[in-house]
C-alpha cells in the first residue's frame, strides 16, 4: 500500500520544469519564485517597505514601498506622491512580491519615481484557478482607493497617496492583471481615483491563431497549457481574459496612457505589437507606445538588473510616470 502511494503522489500531471510541476493527487511543487526577503529599509534606494494584510481569510495582502526621506522630514508629512501599483508575473503559478527581484524592483521604481509602491499578493493557480488572482488584485485596489480622504487604515496612504496620480504596471501574466484591472476601472470605476497610466511589461497575452514568429517557437503550445492550468474553466486561447482582442470591452480601459514593453526575443512580443494594434483598430481613445528591447528575452530586466538595458527599462518606466 505504502509503495502504491508513493508511486501515486510522484506522478505528474504537467511539468514546466524549471517553473513549476503539477502532480495527479493535486500537489503544486513550485520550482523558483518562493524565496522570500522581508520588508525592510533598503540602504540602496532609501526606501521603506512594510507588509499589509488585507484579508487574513483569502490572504491577501500588499507590500508598501515609501521614500524613508517621506517619513523622516516633518516639512514633507503633507507632500503627496504618485501611487505605484504593481502586480507580479509568472503565468499567474508562481512568484511573490516577497521575492528578492520584485522586491528590489519596486525599491527602485520608488526611488527614482519619487512615489508610493503598493506590490500586490495574489493567490495562485492551480490551487486557486482563476478568477482568484483578478478578484484578489480588484480587492486589493478597492482597499487602496479606501484611503482617499485620509479614512483607510494604513497611515502611509492616508497621508502620501495622490489618489489623481495613479498607476497600474506589471510584468508578463501581472500586465494581464493591469490591463484587465484597467478594464474594470473604465467599466466600473474607482470614485476618486484617477488612472493615469498603465505599464505592461512583456504581457502575458496569447490567442488561437499563431503570430509573428510564434509558429516557429518551440515552447508555444505549452502557452497554451500553461494559461488551461490557471484558468481550467476557460474557453480556450482566446479567451477575451487572455486574448485581448477578442475582449468587447477592450476600449474601456480606464486610462488614456498606455506604455508597452516588448523583449526582441521574448516568445510573447508579436503580442504587445497586436494589444497596440488591437487598441487602435477598435478607435480607442488613449495613447499607447511600444517599447522594443534589442537582443532580450522575457523579463530579463528582473533577472539582470544591473544591465544597462534593464536600466533603460527602469529610467523609461520612471519618465511614463513623471510625465516627463
Amino acid at each position: 500500500m505504502a509503495t502504491n502511494s508513493i508511486s501515486t503522489d510522484d506522478e505528474v500531471a504537467y511539468d514546466f520544469a524549471p517553473f513549476i510541476k503539477v502532480y495527479k493527487n493535486g500537489r503544486v511543487e513550485r520550482l523558483i519564485g518562493e524565496e522570500f526577503i522581508p520588508p525592510s529599509l533598503d540602504p540602496t534606494t532609501n526606501v521603506e517597505s512594510k507588509d499589509v494584510v488585507i484579508s487574513n481569510e483569502e490572504a491577501i495582502s500588499v507590500r508598501l514601498f515609501i521614500p524613508k526621506t517621506i517619513l523622516d522630514d516633518s516639512s514633507n508629512q503633507n507632500q503627496k506622491l504618485p501611487l505605484f501599483v504593481y502586480f507580479h508575473g509568472g503565468a499567474f503559478c508562481i512568484e511573490t512580491p516577497f521575492s528578492p527581484n520584485y522586491h528590489n524592483y519596486l525599491n527602485k521604481v520608488v526611488s527614482k519615481a519619487n512615489a508610493i509602491g503598493v506590490s500586490v499578493h495574489y493567490r495562485r493557480a492551480p490551487e486557486h484557478p482563476l478568477p482568484f488572482a483578478y478578484d484578489d488584485s480588484w480587492l486589493a485596489l478597492k482597499w487602496v482607493a479606501s484611503h482617499l480622504g485620509g479614512n483607510g487604515p494604513d497611515g502611509w496612504l492616508n497621508q502620501h497617496a495622490d489618489f489623481e496620480n495613479v498607476f497600474f504596471s506589471g510584468d508578463s501574466a501581472g500586465a494581464n492583471l493591469a490591463h484587465h484591472m484597467g478594464i474594470r476601472v473604465g467599466l466600473e470605476g474607482l470614485p476618486g481615483v484617477k488612472l493615469e497610466g498603465i505599464v505592461l511589461i512583456h504581457p502575458y497575452f496569447w490567442g488561437v491563431d499563431r503570430i509573428g514568429s510564434e509558429s516557429s517557437q518551440e515552447f508555444a503550445p505549452k502557452v497554451d497549457q500553461l494559461w488551461r492550468i490557471a484558468s481550467p474553466s476557460t474557453s480556450g486561447s482566446d479567451d477575451p481574459l487572455i486574448n485581448p482582442d477578442k475582449d468587447p470591452n477592450l476600449v474601456n480601459l480606464g486610462t488614456k496612457r498606455l506604455l508597452v514593453f516588448v523583449a526582441e526575443k521574448d516568445l510573447l512580443k508579436d503580442r504587445g505589437y497586436y494589444y497596440k494594434e488591437s487598441l487602435e483598430k477598435r478607435e480607442w481613445n488613449g495613447i499607447v507606445n511600444v517599447i522594443e528591447t534589442k537582443g532580450e528575452d522575457h523579463v530579463f530586466h528582473l533577472f539582470k538588473p544591473t544591465s544597462e538595458e534593464a536600466l533603460t527599462l527602469l529610467n523609461d518606466v520612471v519618465t511614463f510616470i513623471k510625465h516627463d
